[in-house]
C-alpha cells in the first residue's frame, strides 16, 4: 500500500490525514491522474480563487461556509508543499516551521525580553526594522522588493504606498493628495483627445494610483471600497431586473430612462435599509 490507509480513513486524523491524502493523490502509480498532472503554475489560480472565497464567506458572515472555504485554502497549501516535497525543495513541516520562526522573531515583545509598553509608532518602526533584516537575509534590499507582483492591482498599490510612506516618501497633508488627484484627472482629460491609447491608459493608471493614495489618507482600503461598491451595483441592478420582470420585460426591452428610474428607486430602498440597521 503506497499510503497510510488507516490514517486516511480516520475522521479525527487532522493535519497529518490531509497531508497523507494529498500524498496519495499525487502518487505516480496509484494516484489521481488530474492531481498528478498539476504543477505550481497550474494550481496557483485555484489558490488565489480560494483566498477570495474565504474573504467572501467572511463578508457574508457565513461561518459554516467559512469553515469549508478555509479547508479549501488549507488544501492549496498542502498541494503546493506536496509538489515541493516531490521536487526535494521543502515539505509541509518546513513551511509550518518557517512561519512559526517568523512570528516569534517579529514579536520579541511577546516571545522575547522586549517590553510590550510601546507606542504604535514605535511598534511599527520595530516591525519595519525586523522586516528589513529579513529582506537583507533574502538579498532583497529595496523597500518594495517583496511586495508580491501577483497581487490584485489595487491591493498592490496600497501595499506599495504604505511601504513608501513608512520610510518617509508620502504627502504630509491630504490636501496635497487631493491636488495631485485633480491634476491627474485634468491630464487624463487632455490625453483622451491628444494622445495615443497607450498614453491614455498610462494617465488613467496614474489617476487610479493617486485615488488609492487619497483613500489611504482617508483610512479607506480601495480594494474593500470597490468590492463594496461592486456589491451595491449588483444589488441595485438585480432590483431593476426584478422590477422589469414584474412588468413582463427584460433590460434589453427597456429604455435607459425606465432603468434609471428603477435605479433611483433601488437607491431609496438601500438608504432605508441602512437607516433601519443603524
Amino acid at each position: 500500500m503506497p499510503y497510510d490507509e488507516k490514517l486516511i480513513n480516520n475522521p479525527s486524523g487532522g493535519m497529518p490525514r490531509l497531508v497523507e491524502i494529498m500524498r496519495a493523490l499525487r502518487d505516480p502509480k496509484t494516484g489521481c491522474p488530474w492531481d498528478i498532472e498539476q504543477d505550481f503554475a497550474s494550481i496557483a489560480p485555484y489558490t488565489i480563487e480560494e483566498a477570495y472565497e474565504v474573504a467572501e464567506a467572511i463578508e457574508q458572515q457565513d461561518w459554516q461556509d467559512l469553515k469549508a472555504e478555509l479547508g479549501d485554502l488549507l488544501l492549496q497549501t498542502v498541494y503546493h508543499t506536496q509538489m515541493a516535497s516531490e521536487a526535494k525543495l521543502f515539505d509541509f513541516d518546513d513551511v509550518a516551521n518557517a512561519i512559526s520562526d517568523k512570528m516569534v522573531a517579529r514579536h520579541p515583545h511577546v516571545f522575547g525580553t522586549e517590553s510590550r509598553e510601546k507606542s504604535a509608532q514605535q511598534q511599527t518602526a520595530d516591525w519595519e526594522a525586523i522586516k528589513a533584516d529579513e529582506r537583507a537575509a533574502r538579498a532583497k534590499q529595496g523597500t518594495l522588493d517583496d511586495v508580491a507582483q501577483a497581487l490584485p492591482a489595487l491591493m498592490r498599490a496600497i501595499k506599495l504606498q504604505k511601504r513608501a510612506a513608512r520610510v518617509g516618501f508620502d504627502w504630509p497633508e491630504i490636501d496635497q493628495v487631493l491636488d495631485k488627484m485633480l491634476e491627474e484627472a485634468h491630464e487624463l482629460n487632455d490625453a483622451k483627445s491628444n494622445l495615443s491609447q497607450a498614453d491614455i491608459e498610462e494617465e488613467f493608471g496614474d489617476l487610479l494610483f493617486v485615488m488609492v493614495n487619497f483613500g489611504r489618507h482617508l483610512k479607506i482600503d480601495a480594494e474593500e471600497a470597490l468590492r463594496s461598491t461592486n456589491a451595491k451595483f449588483t444589488r441595485r441592478f438585480k432590483h431593476i431586473e426584478r422590477a422589469l420582470a414584474e412588468r413582463g420585460k427584460t433590460p434589453e426591452q427597456s429604455t435607459l430612462e425606465e432603468m434609471d428610474a428603477l435605479w433611483e428607486a433601488a437607491k431609496v430602498i438601500d438608504k432605508a435599509k441602512r437607516a433601519t440597521s443603524v
